[in-house]
Protein backbone atom coordinates (compact mmCIF):
# COMPACT_ATOMS: atom_id res chain seq x y z
CA UNK A 1 0.00 0.00 0.00
CA UNK A 2 1.11 3.53 -0.75
CA UNK A 3 -0.42 6.93 -1.21
CA UNK A 4 -0.78 8.67 -4.55
CA UNK A 5 -1.25 12.25 -5.66
CA UNK A 6 -3.93 12.70 -8.30
CA UNK A 7 -5.11 15.26 -10.85
CA UNK A 8 -6.53 17.61 -8.22
CA UNK A 9 -2.92 18.69 -7.51
CA UNK A 10 -2.18 19.62 -11.13
CA UNK A 11 -1.44 23.34 -11.45
CA UNK A 12 -2.35 23.88 -7.77
CA UNK A 13 0.75 22.48 -5.99
CA UNK A 14 -0.11 23.79 -2.53
CA UNK A 15 2.84 21.94 -0.98
CA UNK A 16 1.46 21.47 2.54
CA UNK A 17 1.96 17.73 2.07
CA UNK A 18 5.71 18.16 1.64
CA UNK A 19 5.98 19.95 4.97
CA UNK A 20 4.41 17.13 6.99
CA UNK A 21 5.91 14.08 5.27
CA UNK A 22 8.24 12.44 7.83
CA UNK A 23 10.31 10.62 5.19
CA UNK A 24 10.32 13.34 2.50
CA UNK A 25 8.94 11.00 -0.18
CA UNK A 26 6.99 13.76 -1.98
CA UNK A 27 8.79 15.30 -4.94
CA UNK A 28 8.00 18.35 -7.03
CA UNK A 29 7.37 18.13 -10.76
CA UNK A 30 6.47 20.93 -13.11
CA UNK A 31 2.70 20.88 -12.60
CA UNK A 32 2.17 18.63 -9.59
CA UNK A 33 3.80 16.76 -6.72
CA UNK A 34 4.49 13.00 -6.85
CA UNK A 35 4.80 10.42 -4.07
CA UNK A 36 7.57 7.86 -4.43
CA UNK A 37 5.79 4.51 -3.92
CA UNK A 38 8.83 2.73 -2.45
CA UNK A 39 9.74 5.51 -0.02
CA UNK A 40 6.24 6.19 1.36
CA UNK A 41 5.71 4.71 4.84
CA UNK A 42 1.91 4.97 4.61
CA UNK A 43 1.49 7.29 7.58
CA UNK A 44 -1.29 9.28 5.90
CA UNK A 45 -0.20 12.70 7.16
CA UNK A 46 -0.09 14.07 3.63
CA UNK A 47 -3.63 12.91 2.92
CA UNK A 48 -4.95 14.53 6.08
CA UNK A 49 -3.49 17.96 5.28
CA UNK A 50 -3.96 18.27 1.51
CA UNK A 51 -6.25 21.30 0.99
CA UNK A 52 -7.41 20.13 -2.46
CA UNK A 53 -8.04 16.49 -1.50
CA UNK A 54 -5.58 15.23 -4.12
CA UNK A 55 -3.96 12.51 -2.00
CA UNK A 56 -5.41 9.07 -1.64
CA UNK A 57 -4.45 5.63 -0.41
CA UNK A 58 -4.05 3.71 -3.67
CA UNK A 59 -6.75 1.26 -2.56
CA UNK A 60 -9.23 4.11 -2.00
CA UNK A 61 -8.62 5.74 -5.38
CA UNK A 62 -11.68 6.42 -7.52
CA UNK A 63 -11.59 4.79 -10.95
CA UNK A 64 -10.62 8.14 -12.49
CA UNK A 65 -7.75 8.46 -10.00
CA UNK A 66 -6.43 4.91 -10.46
CA UNK A 67 -4.24 5.94 -13.40
CA UNK A 68 -2.27 8.09 -10.96
CA UNK A 69 -0.92 4.95 -9.27
CA UNK A 70 1.12 4.41 -12.43
CA UNK A 71 1.75 8.14 -12.97
CA UNK A 72 3.34 8.51 -9.52
CA UNK A 73 5.48 5.38 -10.01
CA UNK A 74 6.65 6.19 -13.54
CA UNK A 75 7.62 9.76 -12.63
CA UNK A 76 10.73 8.33 -10.91
CA UNK A 77 11.64 5.95 -13.74
CA UNK A 78 13.77 6.61 -16.83
CA UNK A 79 10.57 7.45 -18.73
CA UNK A 80 10.40 10.82 -16.91
CA UNK A 81 13.10 11.85 -14.39
CA UNK A 82 15.32 8.77 -14.09
CA UNK A 83 15.70 9.49 -10.37
CA UNK A 84 15.08 5.94 -9.23
CA UNK A 85 14.79 5.97 -5.46
CA UNK A 86 16.55 9.09 -4.14
CA UNK A 87 15.76 8.13 -0.51
CA UNK A 88 14.27 11.47 0.43
CA UNK A 89 13.64 14.81 -1.23
CA UNK A 90 16.28 17.53 -1.32
CA UNK A 91 16.98 20.56 -3.54
CA UNK A 92 18.61 18.31 -6.17
CA UNK A 93 15.26 16.63 -6.82
CA UNK A 94 13.07 19.41 -8.19
CA UNK A 95 12.20 19.45 -11.87
CA UNK A 96 9.95 21.14 -14.36
CA UNK A 97 9.24 17.72 -15.91
CA UNK A 98 5.98 15.85 -15.47
CA UNK A 99 4.67 12.45 -16.39
CA UNK A 100 3.49 12.60 -20.04
CA UNK A 101 -0.14 12.06 -18.97
CA UNK A 102 0.08 15.09 -16.66
CA UNK A 103 1.94 17.23 -19.19
CA UNK A 104 -0.83 16.55 -21.73
CA UNK A 105 -3.61 17.86 -19.46
CA UNK A 106 -5.18 21.24 -20.20
CA UNK A 107 -4.55 23.93 -17.56
CA UNK A 108 -6.45 23.24 -14.34
CA UNK A 109 -8.10 25.77 -12.07
CA UNK A 110 -8.69 25.56 -8.35
CA UNK A 111 -12.26 24.72 -7.40
CA UNK A 112 -14.03 26.19 -4.42
CA UNK A 113 -16.02 22.96 -4.08
CA UNK A 114 -14.27 19.93 -2.56
CA UNK A 115 -14.12 16.83 -4.73
CA UNK A 116 -16.61 14.11 -3.88
CA UNK A 117 -14.60 10.96 -3.21
CA UNK A 118 -16.13 7.52 -3.29
CA UNK A 119 -14.06 4.71 -1.85
CA UNK A 120 -13.88 1.59 -4.01
CA UNK A 121 -14.79 -0.51 -0.99
CA UNK A 122 -18.06 1.45 -0.66
CA UNK A 123 -18.97 0.68 -4.27
CA UNK A 124 -18.81 -3.06 -3.67
CA UNK A 125 -21.13 -3.07 -0.67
Amino acid sequence: MTFIISQACVDIKDGACTEVCPVECIYEGGRMFYIHPDECVNCGLCESICPVDAIRDEFDAEPAEAAYIVVNKEFFEDKVTGWGSPQGWNQNFITDKDHPDVAALPPQEASSEPLKIVKLADLVK
